[in-house]
């Protein structure tokens, strides 16, 4: 039994009636995303979809996983491929259409809260828990560890109304404008 309602099973598990207004009403999940996301899951999707069938199935699975260098296991490719939306047990197609693979997406991006990763990273350099961290020590960090930054790079985030003459910066109202900013676009 799947998870997902079986009205997000494959246009072959529906009535007609069914197929006639799901052709007229705009799927719940393309309202949860702005166009220009829509439109990167689509290429992504297009990617995939090595056949371009329209339905990403286990000879795609295998074709991205090859040009990865992965050899996916056949639990492997069972497992992605059952975890489809939609009632699986209506029919014997296996595979996920473009509507499946948003749905899929938009319930992996819930899990994500920016926010509060990007709070949590910082935190780790705040001893206090004041919401201040020192610039010099993020400066440090930023240029010598993981995907480093360039100093032009790191003045940009740096150098502004969020650190004061002490030479802290305040990374907690940061991440306020930066929800506020993201909001607004």
């Amino acid at each position: 039994m799947s998870r997902y309602p079986s009205s997000l099973a494959p246009a072959g598990s529906l009535t007609k009636s069914q197929k006639s207004r799901a052709r007229r009403e705009p799927s719940g999940v393309f309202t949860q995303f702005q166009q220009a996301q829509i439109q990167q899951f689509k290429e992504a999707f297009q990617l995939i979809d090595h056949d371009k069938d329209g339905w990403v199935g286990e000879s795609d699975l295998k074709e991205i996983f090859g040009s990865l260098g992965i050899t996916p296991s056949r639990d492997m490719l069972d497992d992605l491929l059952n975890s489809r939306p939609g009632d699986t047990d209506l029919t014997g197609d296996k595979g996920v259409n473009f509507t499946m693979f948003l749905t899929m997406m938009s319930e992996r991006l819930v899990q994500f809260d920016v926010e509060s990763d990007i709070v949590e990273a910082f935190a780790c350099f705040d001893e206090s828990d004041s919401g201040f961290v020192k610039v010099d020590e993020v400066r440090k960090w930023l240029s010598e560890v993981g995907d480093r930054m360039d100093s032009q790079e790191i003045d940009g985030l740096l150098k502004g109304p969020f650190t004061d003459r002490q030479g802290n910066f305040n990374y907690r109202e940061w991440v306020k404008v930066l929800r506020v900013n993201e909001e607004d676009e």
